[in-house]
């Protein structure tokens, strides 16, 4: 494993970060006081807030389970890896194929530390870091390339990301651009947030992470489709992530029938 860039600058403890905040849910201990008060806060006004963080943990897992097992996948680009919580992306592709390729990539510099310590793989494969922002997709994609052949099918993972892109802001273009520049045969692996479901809960949750100074975007149904457009859908096509290829769950705890405020879903670039 090697990475790029430096763990020991920019870290600001000031703000909350959405990586953080995420650590926080999972009861992780990689955060700061910052990032568990506005967790504190989303949860006092939804009490889900973690069992959808667990429940779009495991919707990861499955993905790419199926993305290794079924669709012969090897190469990977995770943007807005997160903390490494195991088992991680890495983990789950090369347990099965053990040459898999996995690139990671977030802009918050304590995922950073973590990864160069964290996520080292198998020696017939390899993981690598980026530092950088999924706003930045030709500095990710150039550095992702060094590690993965772009010629041949990769899985782009964007698991729970895009909500914190406005639509004014992108958010469309910038999973445009970065599928336009995958081979045929690729994959766009990705979960965002929803009020479909808990309007008034995501709202609040909306509210919450403003005043930390955070964007978070609830879509609809709809509107999550429309990044998948031009591809083909894996069935059970954008579902609620708790409910996408159940059969595929290992080591997952029960979470009951509620609402989770995610959808998910996974489409192949056939041409």
């Amino acid at each position: 494993m090697t990475g790029t860039g430096s763990a020991a600058d920019g870290i600001d403890t000031s703000r909350p970060h959405p990586a953080r905040v995420y650590d926080w849910y999972l009861g992780g201990k990689d955060n700061y006081p910052v990032d568990e008060r506005l967790g504190q806060q989303i949860t006092a006004r939804d009490p889900g807030a973690r069992r959808a963080a667990r429940s779009n943990r495991w919707f990861m897992q499955r993905a790419t389970r199926h993305l290794v097992r079924t669709a012969g996948i090897r190469q990977f680009l995770d943007i807005g890896t997160g903390i490494p919580t195991e088992p991680n992306l890495h983990q789950i592709a090369q347990s099965t194929a053990p040459d898999a390729r996995v690139v990671y990539v977030d802009n918050d510099p304590i995922v950073l530390a973590h990864a160069e310590a964290l996520l080292r793989g198998t020696d017939e494969g390899r993981t690598e870091y980026v530092h950088a922002d999924v706003r930045e997709p030709r500095k990710i994609l150039d550095e992702a390339a060094r590690v993965l052949d772009l010629g041949r099918p990769v899985a782009l993972s964007l698991i729970a990301l895009m909500h914190f892109v406005a639509d004014d802001d992108g958010a469309y273009e910038l999973v445009g651009t970065l599928v336009d520049a995958l081979a045929p045969g690729s994959f766009l692996s990705l979960s965002t947030m929803t009020a479909d479901f808990e309007p008034e809960e995501v709202r609040r949750g909306i509210e919450a992470y403003a005043r930390g100074g955070v964007t978070l975007v609830g879509r609809s149904h709809a509107g999550v489709s429309r990044f998948f457009e031009g591809l083909d859908l894996v069935e059970p096509g954008v579902v609620s992530v708790k409910d996408w290829r159940p059969e595929l769950a290992e080591g997952e705890s029960p979470i009951g029938d509620e609402p989770v405020s995610l959808y998910g879903g996974v489409g192949l670039k056939s041409r």
